[in-house]
């Protein structure tokens, strides 16, 4: 079964090369895609360790057109979130980078394009046939609550974006974004679509290797969360001469107002594009974007739903809202939406419960163009540098490390608050969290405070917490 167009291309055309020098052709991920049916029995749970390379694209793409069901995630993944997943997975087979195999005490089957693949032991799992991949929610908290995309939602999510991003065989996107991350994936997905060659790299954008790789390969496009676009602006981005480069997408959390316009009227003033999007994982990534003619004049707004879907607003009530300027929950329809959560084993099994809607559990209006707005979160969790963060996660963290010390975590897409009631472990619990989350310790604020507010049933009174 050949997913996104693969067969189309030419054989000797480029499909992939990192910045390690490696490269993969469409042939090459074709024949790849064949030889893993004969690996393992068809429809077999994997967990899929990715970095940012060819070979992770090569296994990803490979195992999902071959039929295997690859649960994506980092490489570098806590010891005790993989294992913990494991445990409640139980994946008959993993593939990690060939570096990395001894580590694991499986059996190992075979080591292909910088990657092993090994058998667990675990017996095979029942899963639903429309089942193709499953992401975490959270890229960093290592939740045990899982996307289950189907076929229909890749083809939908690569249709949409090519669509509304213009995309065509020639285009050479960078791609920075992790691959387990849903909006990195769907960049493989999309540029697959139209036979175009993804640029992958894991170096750090403050490496002079970087912009070399950049240059060399003639980079058509960045697509990058507001993290990656404060460090371009450090980096004195808008001196640096990069021709090819034409488009500058941006998704991945709500970006800071006078940065997002900089980089608009950057991209304005130099023959650019400037789109910036919005999405979620439960929507196999992007959901809405902002025409790049309304990039300045309505800046902050996710814009319009991509091709092929719709954006409404229902009020408290669940009534549709219909008139302009009128705050309520924002929903959407397209068959990108994905079938579900799966928090155990036995979810696996399960079909499409939501059929292509969902409620987004964001709070939002739209103009007299029908721009969106988002406005708030109706439910807990941050959107950290562009990573995903569930704050009663957070707190589970917390309380697992240091059972019986009182937590409450609140905050915005800039910074968490944590509030404690012991301060001895002010700089414990920073350092926790840093290391788990896997983010830079300003996105924490710790504050000790007497006591948490909480109602007559135990229930934390969160809104109390935001004016301490």
């Amino acid at each position: 079964m050949m997913i996104l167009n693969l067969d189309k291309w030419k054989k000797d055309a480029v499909a992939a090369i990192d910045s390690q020098g490696q490269q993969l052709t469409y042939g090459e991920l074709r024949g790849f895609a064949e030889r893993v049916e004969h690996l393992m029995p068809t429809r077999s749970l994997m967990f899929l360790l990715v970095e940012n390379n060819v070979g992770g694209i090569a296994w990803t793409i490979g195992n999902i057109s071959a039929g295997n069901v690859p649960l994506i995630l980092n490489a570098h993944l806590d010891k005790g979130l993989y294992t913990s997943l494991f445990d409640l997975y139980l994946p008959p087979y993993v593939c990690v980078p060939e570096a990395m195999a001894d580590k694991f005490d499986y059996e190992k089957v075979i080591t292909c394009y910088g990657y092993t693949l090994m058998k667990t032991g675990n017996e095979a799992c029942p899963m639903h046939n429309e089942l193709s991949h499953l992401l975490p929610t959270s890229g960093s908290t290592g939740s045990p609550k899982l996307v289950r995309h189907k076929y229909e939602n890749i083809e939908a999510a690569a249709l949409n974006i090519s669509t509304f991003f213009e995309l065509t065989g020639k285009d050479r996107p960078l791609m920075v974004l992790p691959l387990y991350y849903t909006m990195g994936l769907s960049m493989v997905f999309s540029h697959f679509y139209v036979g175009a060659t993804v640029l992958i790299t894991n170096l750090s954008m403050t490496d002079r290797n970087f912009w070399r790789f950049i240059k060399e390969e003639r980079a058509t496009s960045f697509t990058g969360v507001p993290y990656s676009f404060e460090i371009l602006n450090m980096m004195r981005f808008f001196r640096m001469d990069l021709p090819d480069l034409t488009l500058l997408t941006q998704g991945g959390g709500r970006m800071p107002k006078e940065l997002n316009l900089k980089f608009a009227e950057y991209c304005r003033d130099n023959g650019k594009q400037w789109i910036a999007t919005y999405g979620q994982s439960e929507c196999t990534a992007r959901m809405a974007w902002l025409p790049s003619k309304w990039a300045i004049e309505k800046v902050g707004s996710i814009g319009i739903a991509v091709p092929n879907a719709e954006l409404s607003l229902i009020d408290m009530d669940g009534n549709p809202i219909t008139t302009p300027n009128t705050e309520g929950e924002m929903c959407y329809r397209g068959k990108n939406v994905t079938m579900g959560y799966a928090r155990q084993r036995e979810d696996l099994l399960l079909g499409d419960e939501r059929h292509g809607f969902i409620r987004t559990g964001d709070l939002a209006y739209f103009d007299e163009d029908g721009c969106y707005y988002i406005v708030g979160r109706m439910g807990r969790f941050l959107k950290l540098f562009g990573m995903r963060v569930g704050l009663d996660e957070c707190e589970r963290i917390v309380k697992g490390k240091y059972p019986g010390l009182e937590c409450a975590c609140v905050g915005t897409d800039e910074k968490m608050l944590v509030y404690l009631t012991d301060e001895s472990k002010k700089d414990l619990v920073k350092e926790e969290l840093v290391s788990r989350l896997k983010l830079v310790a300003s996105s924490f604020e710790v504050r000790i405070i007497k006591e948490i507010p909480k109602n007559e049933a135990g229930k934390i009174l969160y809104a109390k917490l935001e004016n301490k």
